[in-house]
């Protein structure tokens, strides 16, 4: 029965100290073979004048976001064709890499590459994922899309994972596999 305790700062709300629980779960059980029942998190709140480093008194930091949450806003800003919102959410540096392409690195080149391929694409997600590995948190979400080929032919199910890396709250990388090629018929490989 592994038992986990953690000493914080008290200014985090139920939801962050939540997150912060089910997170030291997860990691216990990355390496101990025990189940969620069996694992206890205990969560030690100071007050800020009852703490001090280096002889100074400590505000806590503000928690990091969510970011299987920033990864959903970003993708419904894409889907919806907000390039502004979804272009706020970047960082420095960003990339895509789609099946068959070259990694790209504005969302303009995105949708010059998607333009002949489908008249739009929607998203359904069957579950988004988030990992911490060093200072990058990884999201994979996975799902299945949905839309019209260009002469207006519906298509759905088809099967898609983005995985995501992100670093101080921006996106960094976007990775991208899905079965679109497969469902589209020999005719459209011609392009």
């Amino acid at each position: 029965m592994p038992v986990v305790e953690a000493h914080i700062l008290q200014g985090y709300d139920a939801g962050e100290k939540s997150r912060l629980t089910s997170a030291l779960t997860d990691a216990v059980r990355f390496v101990v073979p025990a189940p969620d029942e069996a694992i206890t998190v205990l969560l030690h709140e100071y007050p800020a004048d009852a703490y001090a480093r280096g002889g100074e008194q400590r505000r806590p930091a503000p928690a990091n976001a969510d970011p299987r949450l920033l990864v959903k806003g970003y993708l419904a800003a894409m889907e919806a064709r907000d390039l502004d919102t979804a272009k706020a959410v970047l960082g420095d540096g960003f990339q895509m890499v789609f099946p068959g392409t070259q990694a790209m690195t504005s969302l303009t080149e995105l949708i010059e590459w998607a333009r002949g391929r489908y008249r739009f694409v929607t998203k359904a997600y069957e579950a988004i994922e988030a990992f911490h590995n060093g200072r990058v948190s990884v999201v994979y979400v996975r799902g299945t899309l949905s839309g019209e080929w260009m002469d207006g032919t519906a298509f759905d199910g088809i099967r898609f994972i983005d995985r995501f890396e992100i670093t101080g709250g921006k996106i960094l990388r976007q990775d991208v596999w899905n079965d679109i090629a497969e469902m589209r018929g020999p005719e459209v490989h011609a392009e």
